[in-house]
């Protein structure tokens, strides 16, 4: 494994040795100088961004997503008209090992994004001293209890989550013991997954 840094934040982006051994070798990318320009995006991400004159007043600017870019090198036959889009198992973006890149379809990777509500917990409400727990399933909005402490909320969610979507649900990061049946079999434990 290689870490690469990036030039306006400190943290690096992993990448498999052989990946690396590509990105170093690749005439485009070395003639860009690709590794010595990635940077942080906005949204987690780490971009390569390179802005040509074209003619007087004209620019076009080159833009690059790493992880875009190695799973169109790497991953292209696990892509198809519904998983189309690059996300990250273990939900860290700047983590471009093989591994951790997958292809998914769109309402997945709407389900995988990092909850921004006020509580923390992906599908949980606060209102006056508890806490409703809500999951959307086939385009309706499910009503799952209401509940003492923002956990139980978010074990319920879990729960329904690992019911209805499988290795492809979003599950908040709550101990596992909250919202599984310990006699339960799993084939794919949530463990592996990407945590809220």
């Amino acid at each position: 494994m290689k870490r690469i840094p990036l030039k306006n934040a400190e943290a690096d982006v992993l990448v498999d040795d052989h990946v690396y051994a590509w990105l170093t070798s690749e005439p485009e990318l070395v003639e860009d100088d690709f590794i010595g320009n990635l940077r942080l995006h906005s949204s987690g991400c780490a971009v390569f961004q390179k802005t040509k004159k074209q003619s007087v007043g004209q620019y076009s600017t080159k833009t690059l997503y790493v992880h875009k870019l190695i799973a169109e090198k790497y991953l292209s036959e696990h892509r198809d008209e519904r998983r189309n889009l690059v996300g990250a198992l273990n939900g860290d973006k700047l983590d471009c090992r093989l591994d951790n890149l997958v292809y998914r379809s769109r309402s997945v990777a709407s389900r995988k994004r990092r909850t921004s509500n006020k509580v923390g917990f992906t599908g949980v409400y606060q209102e006056s001293n508890r806490y409703r727990a809500v999951i959307s399933v086939d385009g309706r909005s499910l009503h799952l209890g209401m509940f003492a402490t923002p956990e139980e909320a978010a074990a319920a969610y879990n729960r329904k989550s690992w019911e209805a979507f499988g290795a492809e649900g979003k599950l908040n990061d709550v101990p596992e013991d909250l919202w599984r049946d310990s006699t339960e079999q799993v084939k794919t434990s949530p463990s592996a997954r990407a945590r809220v």
